[in-house]
């Protein structure tokens, strides 16, 4: 009889916990801050799907029309703008998402914000040019492809004029997927209908920064026709301060170069444009793989900045996500190889194998670092251990890219992904637990 009525016990609490759980749902989805979270997250998983499909359409395409050669061209002189790129964003996509969800109800704040980081911007891409051409002049490797470099620096006007970090700020991410999935369109159309020898293959960085300035000219007018959001000259001062506060967070996001970046030059002066070819393939599948948990950190974000407490649950859902993508990718490999590439790819089956590792730590990264860290107005922990990291990740970058080649650069950015994710996991833990018991 008291079994009888401990099983009964148990089976209302399982009610009543079912009833609750079902009861909290309904309640958080109601809920203004609930309803805006899952809208973000279903105009990101829309983004996510387009960021899937068109990749699959054009990879197969372009890796048959212009070959394993020029595709490590393209990933060459990609890996040399991305210095750049990162100058121009300067930390800018978070600490600007951060200010603006803060003051997203002060439409004379939001406007200042918004004109202070575009002004800022500006001028950090003006500088970059001039940088970049004065390397194209005394560096003969970057001579070589100077046409190809100074059109895929197009893609970094593209992306000013679309200011991702306002709308992810403003939490209204569904103009994001939207003017996301223009771009991409216009740039699978384009590569079928101009693409059609191994010399057009200089059109694909055009054609990708064409789809951002089409969509940053429809977001401008959303921004400032639709929104009334002011487009103002600040001050030089305010530039300037602008810049300053977001100087860790761009060292942050500068130092992972390091070793990402800089084993693709190191491929494209030790091995050449096939060994590029070759790592580029591979990484094509992690990095689409990976911009999921990037996305549902940036729908996270903003949230987040206003209520850190939720901050378990963001957690729990991206390792979960993570683990899941890297398994997939790992045993589907030679499949996704083999289906998507011609011959000439299918070294990058191992690539593919040894980065998809790196993915639950880039996750761990954003996670604690990004969507914490930042947050909580730790970014110079957190640049601190980027820094590490990514110094050992250039130290170990040189043997292994010119001992073992595309394998070696696989290595080194693996590696390196696992000691800055776990670094700064175990250092977000140590601050939210000091801050418990503050």
């Amino acid at each position: 009889m008291l079994i009888k009525n401990k099983d009964e016990k148990a089976s209302i609490s399982y009610k009543n916990k079912k009833f609750n759980f079902i009861e909290y749902y309904h309640r958080v989805i109601k809920s203004k801050d609930g309803k805006v979270l899952f809208d973000n997250l279903i105009s990101l998983s829309l983004l996510q799907v387009a960021g899937y499909i068109f990749p699959l359409i054009t990879i197969p395409y372009l890796s048959r029309v212009i070959g394993v050669d020029k595709f490590g061209e393209i990933a060459f002189a990609s890996a040399i703008i991305a210095y750049f790129q990162t100058v121009s964003d300067w930390g800018f996509n978070y600490t600007a998402t951060r200010d603006i969800a803060k003051n997203r109800d002060n439409k004379d704040k939001v406007s200042q914000i918004f004109s202070s980081v575009m002004w800022a911007r500006l001028l950090l891409t003006v500088l970059s040019f001039i940088v970049l051409l004065i390397l194209i002049l005394i560096i003969p490797k970057f001579r070589e492809t100077s046409a190809l470099i100074l059109i895929t620096f197009c893609l970094i006007p593209g992306h000013i004029m679309f200011p991702e970090w306002l709308f992810q700020g403003l939490e209204r991410m569904k103009y994001i997927t939207i003017l996301n999935i223009i771009a991409k369109a216009f740039f699978t159309i384009a590569v079928f209908v101009f693409i059609r020898e191994k010399s057009d293959f200089i059109l694909q960085p055009l054609f990708t920064s064409l789809g951002y300035i089409i969509s940053g000219l429809i977001a401008m007018y959303f921004i400032l026709i639709r929104w009334k959001i002011r487009f103002i000259k600040p001050s030089l001062v305010d530039i300037k301060t602008t810049i300053i506060k977001s100087t860790d967070v761009f060292i942050n996001n500068i130092m992972p170069n390091l070793y990402n970046n800089f084993s693709v030059l190191l491929l494209g002066f030790f091995a050449g444009s096939v060994s590029n070819g070759k790592l580029d393939a591979g990484s094509k599948f992690v990095n689409i793989a990976s911009s999921f948990n990037a996305l549902l950190s940036r729908a996270f974000y903003p949230f987040l900045s206003r209520k850190i407490n939720k901050h378990d649950l963001y957690a729990k859902i991206s390792i979960c996500i993570a683990i899941i993508l890297s398994f997939i990718l790992f045993l589907l490999a030679p499949f996704l190889i083999k289906v998507f590439f011609t011959a000439e790819f299918y070294d990058g089956i191992v690539v593919l194998r040894i980065m998809s590792i790196s993915i639950p730590f880039l996750t761990l990264s954003n996670i604690y670092g990004t969507n914490y860290m930042i947050i909580e107005g730790y970014e110079k922990t957190l640049r601190n251990i980027t820094v590490r990291s990514s110094l050992i990740g250039f130290v170990i970058s040189i043997p292994l890219v010119y001992k073992f080649d595309y394998i070696g650069a696989a290595v080194t950015i693996t590696l390196t992904r696992a000691i800055l994710g776990i670094g700064i996991m175990y250092r977000g833990l140590k601050i939210r637990k000091d801050k418990l018991l503050l």
